[in-house]
């Protein structure tokens, strides 16, 4: 077997599906067990919501990202038990994706996990107190010239750069009039579209500052084990395997930017020959082409992905 590094990368919310993930247990109901447990631990009905929806109700953000996060984590679990032998060099994850990476190099459990990202969409929502917000994707304009334009706007209307996606991708978070302010200003740049995102809040922006506090003190009741296999953090781009740092960053996460562009570059800088990419609608890997058309992406959405992504990767890896 050739020493190829692998990368298994996450995506975050948004690409969200009624029945996602379903493929999986049908045939292996092992995999549906943790999402089974944490309903009956929460006394929700999360795995009814993922299988039967409605979509509306599966896009609200508490409901959102435990669902990705389970389907990911049963594609990889099935991708595993086709091909056991396949163990990631780094893991990544973009937002809600990073936690999931943290269950994919044992950092977390799964259940544990599911837990946290619950409440993490719940004080995301909850940390707004009620202040007009916005979220746009910008497209077109160079990343250094729309961070000077959210400083410039800020001065008056709280507006950051919230998701650095691609080079041609950024998505901007804050008040409502600082976000519409900023989009007239990069479209005047030269922006090619501004697009109004439907989220339920300010999301990696100062505006929900209480959501990280109220993260970090939850996170002091879970257990983070040590790793082998480090994370490549979505706050600064820097790859990190102890539980003190990864918990600081996870909590610092809600309202940095996403510095996705700079984590593909350091993977890739690190070595990374492969990126496997476990979660719905291969989102991440199109942002990865994106930022890096030579890149070797695969995706893993569906059960009969599983079949062409084994036979990828064993032709690379032998």
């Amino acid at each position: 077997m050739k020493n190829v590094k692998i990368a298994y990368v996450f995506p975050g919310q948004g690409a969200q599906y009624v029945g996602m993930g379903m493929d999986f247990v049908e045939n292996n109901p092992a995999l549906e067990k943790p999402l089974i447990e944490f309903d009956k631990k929460n006394n929700s009905d999360l795995a009814n919501i993922i299988r039967n929806g409605p979509q509306e109700v599966l896009t609200e953000t508490k409901w959102t990202q435990p669902a990705i996060m389970f389907h990911s984590i049963a594609a990889l679990r099935f991708l595993h038990s086709k091909i056991d032998s396949l163990s990631p060099s780094y893991v990544a994850g973009h937002s809600l994706g990073e936690f999931t990476a943290l269950v994919a190099n044992r950092v977390l459990e799964l259940e544990d996990a599911l837990y946290l990202v619950h409440k993490r969409g719940e004080f995301m929502i909850k940390a707004n107190d009620g202040t007009p917000y916005a979220m746009s994707a910008v497209i077109g304009v160079k990343t250094n010239d729309l961070k000077a334009i959210c400083q410039e706007v800020s001065k008056d209307h709280l507006v950051v750069v919230a998701n650095y996606n691609t080079p041609e991708q950024t998505v901007i978070s804050g008040t409502a009039e600082g976000v519409k302010r900023a989009g007239v200003k990069a479209k005047e740049a030269g922006a090619k579209r501004v697009l109004p995102l439907p989220v339920g809040g300010a999301f990696h922006s100062p505006l929900i500052s209480k959501a990280s506090n109220w993260l970090a003190k939850e996170m002091e009741n879970i257990e983070f084990k040590n790793t082998d296999i480090p994370v490549v953090s979505n706050v600064d781009a820097q790859y990190y395997t102890r539980p003190d740092q990864i918990k600081a960053n996870l909590a610092k996460q809600v309202t940095s930017s996403v510095m996705w562009v700079d984590s593909v570059y350091r993977l890739r800088d690190l070595g990374v020959e492969l990126f496997i990419e476990f979660g719905p609608k291969k989102v991440v890997a199109g942002m990865i082409k994106k930022i890096d058309r030579n890149l070797e992406v695969i995706s893993v959405d569906k059960e009969k992905d599983v079949e062409i992504a084994v036979e990828k990767i064993n032709s690379i890896i032998s």
